[in-house]
């Protein structure tokens, strides 16, 4: 019993997102796909969409990260689906280190 709960542990803990800080000046330079419509200093000119300067780093990786697999569903997460379907986790963590960064 305690090996098969160990195994059940270590699984889930490694399908986890890595939560870990992000570089902000590679994020920036992939930021180009979001400035449509989060705006180019993270601020939305749009009522629809959100604005990403200055939102907690770890919120905005694990939303990103929720947007991939499909936990988050409703509003616009069809469309932040497929603009994260090719992000690394790397690249999510420098997209969310940026964007926290900014000012809000």
């Amino acid at each position: 019993m305690l090996k098969k709960s160990l195994t059940a542990a270590i699984f889930l803990l490694t399908s986890l997102p890595v939560i870990a800080a992000g570089d902000s000046s590679a994020g920036q330079q992939k930021s180009a796909a979001c400035m449509a419509c989060h705006g180019a200093d993270g601020k939305a000119s749009a009522p629809i969409y959100p604005h990403l300067a200055g939102q907690n780093e770890a919120y905005l990786g694990l939303a990103l990260h929720a947007y991939k697999s499909g936990a988050r569903s409703g509003g616009q997460a069809e469309v932040m689906k497929a603009f994260v379907a090719g992000l690394s986790d790397e690249d999510i963590e420098d997209l969310a280190a940026y964007y926290a960064g900014l000012k809000p």
